[in-house]
Order: C-alpha cells, then sequence, then structure tokens
C-alpha cells in the first residue's frame, strides 16, 4: 500500500503540473503525454520506413529514440480494487537517422500530444555513444527550448532503452534514476549530477570528461561507475568502475560523503572510515621540459564501524594507527585510478591539465593539443592526511 500511495501521490502532481501550465490550458488532459525521459541508442534489425531505407543506402548510423511518457492513462486506468495493473508510463519508440525527425515521426503512431518541458532524464547507449560524436548527437537536445537544461545525462552500459524498463508497475523509471542521482551526497560511487547545461560547455572544451553510467539487470537499474568521453572525439573510450570513481573523487575533492574501507594491521580486522569532509589540491611542477603532479589530500571524518576486539580500540595510538590505514587506502585508490586513466585511457578525466594550464600558461599552449598523450607519461604522486575527529559513541 505504501508503494501505491508514492504512486498516486507523483501521479497527482503530474496532473496537477498539467493544469496549471497555461500553454496547455487549450487541450484536454486525455490528449496529452509528459515526457519525462528519453533514450538513444544504435539501432538494430534491417530498416522498415522509406526515411530508414534511404539512410541506411546514404551509410548513415541509424538511431532509435525512445521516449517514456506519463499519460491520463498510465495514471488512472488499470486501477481496480486498489490494485495496479498497468505500469505507470508508456515508452514510444521510433528509428532514424536524425533526431528531430525521428521524434517527429513518433506522431505517427501516438494519439498524444508529447511535451518536454519537464523531462528529468536522457540516456545514451554504449553502442551509439561508442559511434556518434556527442556533439552531433545531442545537438538538438542542447538547441531545443523546449528541452530543460537541467535535465540529467548518463551513459547506458548495454541498450539505454533498457534502462526506462522496470518490473515494478508503481515505479516511473525516469524518475527513479534522478532520485539514485541525489545519492551522490552520500557516496563517492556516484558522480555529481550533469546537465544538458553543463554538457554543453564540456563538449565545447575539448577535454575529456566523465558521465556516470548505468546499468539495466532484471529490470533493476544501478550505477556502475562512470563512462570515459573523448575531449577530441566526443565518443565514449572505455568505463570507470566504482573503485575507480572513488579515486576521481578523491583526486578532485569533490566528493560529499562516503565510505573508505581499509584494514587494521595486527588483527587484519576491518574499519570503516565515514568521511565528513575532504579537500584535494592537485599541485603542477615544470622543470625545463618535465612535468609531474603532486595530489595533495586532507580529509577529516569518524569512525563509522570497527571489528577490532580490543580495550585499546580508542586511544590516540589505535586512532593514529586507524588514519594511517585510511591515508594508505585513500592512496592506493588515487594512484590506482591514475594509473589506469594514463596506460589503459591515456585521458585526463581529473583536472590535471586545468591546473597546469592556471599555473604554468605559456607551457600549457605548447602542449595542450597532444596533452592526453602527453599526460600518459607524467609522474604523478599522493600525499594523503586524514585526521578522525569522532569515533562514535561506543567509545566514551
Amino acid at each position: 500500500m505504501m508503494r501505491l500511495y508514492q504512486y498516486l501521490r507523483i501521479s497527482l502532481m503530474v496532473m496537477v503540473s498539467l493544469l496549471l501550465t497555461g500553454c496547455w490550458s487549450s487541450k484536454e488532459i486525455e490528449d496529452l503525454g509528459l515526457i519525462v525521459g528519453t533514450s538513444l541508442d544504435l539501432a538494430t534489425g534491417e530498416a522498415t520506413t522509406e526515411e530508414q531505407t534511404e539512410a541506411k543506402y546514404a551509410n548513415r548510423t541509424l538511431l532509435t529514440v525512445t521516449n517514456q511518457l506519463v499519460t491520463s492513462e498510465t495514471t488512472v486506468t488499470g486501477m481496480k480494487d486498489g490494485t495496479l495493473r498497468e505500469k505507470a508510463y508508456k515508452n514510444v519508440s521510433e528509428t532514424g537517422d536524425v533526431v528531430l525527425p525521428t521524434l517527429r515521426n513518433m506522431l505517427l503512431k501516438s494519439d498524444k500530444h508529447s511535451f518536454a518541458e519537464h523531462s528529468k532524464v536522457t540516456i545514451i547507449g554504449e553502442e551509439l555513444a561508442s559511434t556518434i560524436n556527442l556533439q552531433q548527437l545531442l545537438d538538438f537536445f542542447l538547441r531545443e527550448l523546449e528541452i530543460r537544461p537541467s535535465g540529467l545525462l548518463l551513459i547506458a552500459q548495454g541498450r539505454a532503452s533498457d534502462t526506462l524498463e522496470t518490473n515494478e508497475p508503481t515505479k516511473i523509471p525516469a524518475f527513479q534514476l534522478v532520485e539514485m542521482m541525489g545519492g551522490h551526497e552520500r557516496t563517492t560511487k556516484i558522480l555529481p549530477p550533469m546537465t544538458i547545461a553543463k554538457l554543453e560547455g564540456k563538449l565545447y572544451s575539448d577535454s575529456s570528461f566523465l558521465l556516470q553510467n548505468v546499468i539495466s539487470e532484471d529490470g533493476e537499474v544501478k550505477f556502475v561507475g562512470a563512462a570515459v568521453i573523448d575531449g577530441k572525439t566526443k565518443k565514449l573510450r572505455g568505463f570507470l568502475n566504482e573503485s575507480d570513481l572513488e579515486g576521481i573523487s578523491w583526486i578532485t575533492g569533490k566528493g560529499e560523503g562516503g565510505l573508505v574501507k581499509s584494514f587494521d594491521e595486527e588483527s587484519s580486522s576491518p574499519i570503516v572510515y565515514e568521511i565528513m569532509s575532504m579537500k584535494s589540491k592537485i599541485v603542477p611542477k615544470v622543470d625545463g621540459d618535465h612535468i609531474s603532479f603532486t595530489v595533495k589530500i586532507q580529509s577529516e571524518g569518524r569512525i563509522a564501524e570497527h571489528w577490532v576486539l580490543s580495550d585499546k580500540a580508542f586511544n590516540n595510538k589505535f586512532l593514529k594507527k586507524a588514519e594511517k590505514t585510511i591515508e594508505q587506502e585513500i592512496e592506493r585508490l588515487v594512484m590506482k585510478t591514475s594509473e589506469k586513466l594514463q596506460q589503459e585511457y591515456q585521458t585526463d578525466v581529473s583536472g590535471f591539465g586545468n591546473k597546469l594550464r592556471i599555473k604554468y600558461p605559456k607551457e600549457w599552449e605548447k602542449i595542450k593539443k597532444d596533452w592526453d598523450e602527453i599526460f600518459s607519461e607524467v609522474p604523478i604522486k599522493c600525499e594523503v592526511n586524514v585526521t578522525i575527529k569522532d569515533y562514535g559513541t561506543s567509545g566514551d
């Protein structure tokens, strides 16, 4: 019943927004379809329509656009004896070689007037992001006034349309993804939200960057790291896992919360450190043609959990040892992530180049065009200082 109540509450909010928007006042509610999410995928199968066939023969890449709609049918029908029998959303798909004409072709198979002013999220599938320059692919979304600039952008590992499906009929997947993104304040395994508005600057900067990665498994969606977007090609380069993303958070100092699990040196028992604050400073150094970086990290936090069986578990000696093991774990995360970015992807997505540009602008001008390649050979070291400010009531 609680889930049903939440569903009804969301539905009521959606319908109120439809009623209060003046430009829709001349439309019947039954004729409206509110677009709450959109996915973009590389098309599969044979071309069917005339436009698709023409695009195929012109060697144009075909893409499938899926809109998730909330309509009068999804909000009020399917209810009987307090039981929801239908999904709380409707997905409509169309295939073409350009986004806007493909969206317009949806009119040929839908009896609803679709509006995207309240769209929450856009998801791009892995194959499509690896094939097409994102600046070209998202041109319509950056230009269209009807698209909200505060909408989120995600990359799907696998097909993006799968992330707009769920086994739970009371949930609207687009809303669920937005709510999940709010978790970045409590963990270093989720990136800060990337909106359409922020993305435009990233695409035009020619610098590599990260987008939150999402997968769908058995009708459930999950965030599983980040997608690496190449600054030159504007295409998907590969994926970082959750541990890598933790390392990124420490390098950039942009984490707002989270945990670090280390182990006591003597007993090998786990110690869980909860982050209260983190600060990071990337310090570049140029000596002739030699470039290097030092990542200086400071953090304050508390012991949230530990399995060390000792009467001295909260004396100063133990806390200093705990701080040391936590510092070592943070350093391990940072160096592991840096090595992966340098050796596997040869891509700077952590802001090293930007710090070099600010401190050494003349040197930066000489190397900026080849920075990702140069970055792969640059020495990086890490200095971490952790202070445990609190260890809970059990130590009193």
